[in-house]
């Protein structure tokens, strides 16, 4: 037995204690808590803007992995604290639960409220910079780790205020480092939405990209924003002030079935809900019920109208601002202060009730759209009793498609909803029948983002995956009854195999969500292709394993001293990378030559147009060509070039260099140029690339499968099925609003926002299977 005692207790000191459980002040460690530390630092900004100090924040995501974050408010103090004897801005970025938020005179409301912020996100960055302009100078201070690396100095004077800091997530932290703008993107513009003063510039250095969020009109324009359907009512706004508690609302409705809600506290996305959202949904719910119990006619004054109801189709925004909000966790996901619910409540009932009086023919239009929720839960419920009674009356409840399994123990007993019956007869022939269960679906099912549940019901496919779940659906649900706590979703790797899968993602999250919530779905990862040589077959997943073990195979085909065989391969999945990308420019402009020469000297660049001409039109003398004709100017360079396949036309100017394609091919080049082992002989690394995946395919034979319907039982079953060689991605949701607003932008009936989507991504499109 083990020795516990006093030497056995440890105390972690400073910001040590961060670096060993970052999951107590971020959330956790992957792209949720690495985005996280750009909200807290952004977050102090916004506390300025809300104390009256702020109204530009600009955010910017740099090539080598940093991001800097620059406000126009005070700054940090900069004075000498006593109690600490270090600089008050040295106390903030290094010592946990130091800040202004304590003090009620500085910040009235704040996001930050444990003081924990930013000396968490020094703490967890391999090196942070904090430039603060103040009382005449410019101050600048460096940490590594949360460890200050320079006294706080002076570095030149300003008339200016404000802070600057600029950190590098630190890698042996983070399971990723790598910022998404879009990410970033969604969370300022709720930023300025929320505080209309405000400008946030969000700025990439990595490909070019940069937008400016600035909303005059508040939350209101955030309403009628999200708004893409019909209206059934103007949008609403309300603000009012009570004891200390500030509550701004705006909401509306339209024709769609769901509810978009979001909440926020102090600025702060309460994704978990909380208080203030159950005041606002109580006050909402009594004040139309009420309206409904004196307004309605007589036939529907006994129609049982439900919280539910009155939310279909309902668009809404709750944000307060509170002195000192009670939240459950450093990362803010829930309200827990008990007081704030009751003044919302008041606030949206009362709100509501008036605006109902002054606007009848508004009131009338909210009044229906509740009654025929109403009615069409009503018409699920009997629809579903219905269904029972057949169930009841029948042979065996179970559909006759379904080829159940032989356990009855749901922890390990997996459904398989397989596209198609050519795969879900392979698969029912494959299976392991002690705990593995087909149900073979014929189709797409139904869009159940355009569908009310008493049509849902009626679809026969749906009907058979509930009867199948055994765990009933809506008001009945029940997780205790759910027969399976695998539940995978087996299709083809192409454009129908994705489209069902997302047809029953949406099914699940809007009707089955915590079977979602609670981990039970998967996605099936059948193989796409087949290697085989000799005696030896492997099946791999994508073009990505491919090509790695292309590269492995094919590795003996070349002699390279002095360089590790891991080095080489890892050297080489780069310029695999960098060869797609050429391909992909080489699909949009002519010449991929020239383009490659100027991806590979990037200095080119920056010579003015005749000069950077010139330098084009050696290189293209070099290749045996020649240049018939051109046209120059600041801008841009037209060229016309007599090649041996005949005349190419090349124009290069600002939606060239601009192009994210071009970009990601300079960034890769970076790559390569890092691990340029000068080992070649002066011979393109791309051109010995096709040369190691020829050895490599040299006597093979490989498959590409175009569905599960090609494999037999048994390669199924080896491949997809089989728990020891399988794989299977867990289908999470970390936002549940993001992944609603997915969900409705990519499934909704609204076309105009799925068509600007694919316009805005069109050139991110890699692979289109056609």
């Amino acid at each position: 037995m083990s020795n516990y005692g006093a030497d056995n207790i440890k105390v972690l000191k400073g910001l040590e204690a961060v670096r060993k459980r970052p999951g107590m002040y971020i959330g956790d460690t992957n792209i949720n808590g690495l985005h996280h530390l750009i909200y807290e630092v952004v977050d102090n900004s916004i506390d300025e803007s809300m104390a009256g100090y702020c109204d530009l924040i600009k955010v910017e995501l740099t090539r080598e992995g940093s991001c800097i974050v620059t406000d126009n408010g005070r700054g940090i103090p900069v004075g000498w604290h006593e109690g600490e004897n270090m600089s008050a801005a040295t106390v903030v970025l290094t010592v946990l639960h130091a800040g202004g938020k304590f003090d009620k005179d500085t910040y009235k409301v704040s996001g930050g409220l444990h003081g924990v912020g930013v000396s968490v996100v020094n703490a967890l960055s391999s090196k942070l910079v904090a430039t603060i302009k103040r009382e005449g100078n410019e101050h600048r201070q460096e940490f590594a780790c949360g460890i200050p690396q320079t006294p706080l100095d002076v570095v030149k004077t300003t008339n200016r205020t404000g802070t600057t800091i600029e950190f590098w997530p630190d890698g042996s932290i983070f399971e990723t480092t790598d910022f998404q703008f879009e990410i970033l993107a969604t969370r300022f513009r709720e930023l300025a939405y929320l505080n209309p003063k405000i400008t946030i510039e969000l700025k990439d250095q990595r490909d070019g990209r940069a937008e400016v969020y600035h909303f005059e009109g508040g939350i209101k324009q955030f309403v009628l924003d999200l708004n893409k359907k019909e209206k059934v009512a103007e949008a609403v706004h309300y603000t009012a002030s009570v004891e200390d508690v500030e509550v701004d609302v705006a909401m509306m409705y339209n024709s769609t079935y769901s509810e978009i809600f979001y909440s926020f506290v102090n600025n702060i996305k309460t994704i978990d809900g909380g208080t203030h959202e159950s005041g606002f949904r109580a006050g909402l719910t009594r004040a139309i019920t009420s309206y409904v119990s004196l307004n309605a006619g007589v036939r529907e004054k006994d129609v049982k109208i439900t919280g539910d109801d009155v939310r279909e189709g309902l668009i809404a925004i709750v944000s307060v601002k509170v002195p000192e909000p009670q939240f459950e966790g450093q990362t803010k996901g829930k309200l827990g202060s008990s007081y704030v619910k009751p003044i919302v409540q008041k606030l949206v009932y009362e709100q509501l009730v008036k605006y109902f009086e002054e606007n009848p023919i508004e009131a009338k239009a909210i009044m229906n759209k509740a009654l025929a929720a109403a009615r069409g839960r009503e018409a699920a419920k009997n629809a579903r009793d219905l269904t029972r009674r057949k169930d009841a009356m029948s042979i065996g409840t179970l559909p006759g498609k379904l080829a159940d399994c032989q356990s009855k123990d749901p922890s390990i007993c997996e459904l398989y909803l397989v596209e198609g019956d050519s795969a879900g007869g392979s698969a029912k022939q494959g299976r392991d029948r002690v705990f593995q269960a087909i149900l073979p679906l014929k189709g797409k099912i139904l869009n159940v983002e355009k569908s009310r549940l008493d049509k849902i019901l009626k679809s026969d496919e749906i009907k058979n995956m509930i009867t199948a779940l055994g765990c009933g659906i809506g008001d009945e649900f029940n997780e205790e009854k759910l027969r399976y706590h695998k539940l995978i979703i087996m299709t083809d790797a192409d454009v129908d195999g994705s489209h069902i899968q997302t047809l029953l993602l949406t099914f699940l999250f809007r009707f089955l969500r915590p079977i979602v919530d609670n981990g039970y779905v998967y996605l099936a990862q059948p193989p796409l292709y087949r290697y085989k040589k000799g005696k030896k077959e492997i099946y791999l997943k994508d073009d990505t394993e491919m090509n790695t073990f292309l590269i492995e195979s094919g590795m003996d085909s070349i002699d390279i001293a002095g360089v590790g065989t891991n080095d080489l391969v890892d050297f080489f999945k780069i310029i695999s990378a960098y060869r797609g990308i050429l391909k992909e420019l080489e699909k949009r402009f002519s010449m991929i030559e020239v383009i490659r020469y100027l991806i590979e000297n990037p200095d080119l660049i920056a010579l003015p147009s005749d000069k950077l001409f010139a330098e084009i039109e050696g290189f293209v003398k070099k290749m045996g060509y020649n240049i018939l004709n051109h046209y120059i100017n600041d801008e841009s360079i037209h060229l016309f070039i007599q090649t041996n396949d005949g005349l190419e036309e090349l124009l290069l100017d600002e939606t060239f260099y601009t192009n994210p394609l071009y970009e990601e091919a300079r960034y890769i080049y970076t790559k390569i140029q890092e691990r340029d082992f000068d080992v070649f002989d002066g011979r393109d690394p791309v051109i010995v690339l096709d040369e190691i995946e020829k050895s490599a395919k040299k006597g093979a034979y490989i498959q590409r499968y175009k569905g599960l319907g090609e494999m037999n039982p048994e390669q199924l079953w080896e491949t997809t099925m089989n728990p020891e060689n399988r794989r299977l991605l867990q289908v999470k949701v970390d936002d549940a609003q993001a992944a609603s607003d997915t969900f409705t932008l990519f499934m909704g009936d609204e076309v105009e926002p799925r068509r600007q989507y694919i316009q805005d991504h069109a050139k991110d499109v890699k692979h289109l299977d056609v």
